[in-house]
């Protein structure tokens, strides 16, 4: 079962979103936005999956003994105990499926009409067909900047070289 859940972050995106598009199409779901809903669910599963587990594995049954032997119900026990406990793998989930998410345009390409513009379609035009010069003229003076940097370096290692050179005995 767990090799199933995280197969979307084993098999090649591109070969991921032909198959959701495939299948999403002969339930009318392409270019919907239930199904790029679905389609970033499906491929951030694998992320909270992963987190929770090992979140888990550290679990101890102790606490959950504990709560049933004071009389605690099991969704007060969840609540209490078994959720405070997880939240961190929960939340470290739920932040990688957000930026698998923001990063995911090859299924956004496949599943989106032209009509629906997603952050990740907005990011990739903006790289693709708004290069402003303010762009290029601020990595001109960062070049220039480096260069200078390395040109102080290099001067302050020869300068202090020569200065180890000199011997203070032999001075006047």
């Amino acid at each position: 079962i767990m090799a199933f859940l995280i197969s979307p972050m084993i098999v090649p995106i591109i070969i991921t979103a032909a198959g959701i598009f495939a299948y999403y199409s002969k339930y009318h779901l392409a270019y919907t936005d239930l199904g790029i809903i679905l389609a970033h669910a499906v491929l951030g599963t694998p992320f909270v999956i992963i987190a929770v587990t090992a979140t888990l594995t550290g679990f101890d049954t102790q606490y959950l003994r504990a709560s049933y032997s004071l009389g605690a119900r099991p969704i007060k026990t969840f609540a209490r105990v078994v959720l405070p406990l997880t939240f961190p793998g929960i939340m470290t989930g739920a932040l990688f499926a957000f930026v698998t998410s923001l990063d995911e345009i090859v299924v956004v390409i496949f599943l989106a009409s032209e009509e629906q513009i997603t952050l990740p379609r907005l990011i990739w035009s903006g790289i693709r067909q708004e290069i402003t010069l303010t762009i290029r003229h601020r990595k001109v003076p960062t070049g220039l900047e480096n260069l200078l940097q390395i040109w102080e370096k290099q001067a302050l290692n020869l300068w202090g070289n020569r200065s180890s050179a000199i011997d203070p005995s032999k001075i006047g």
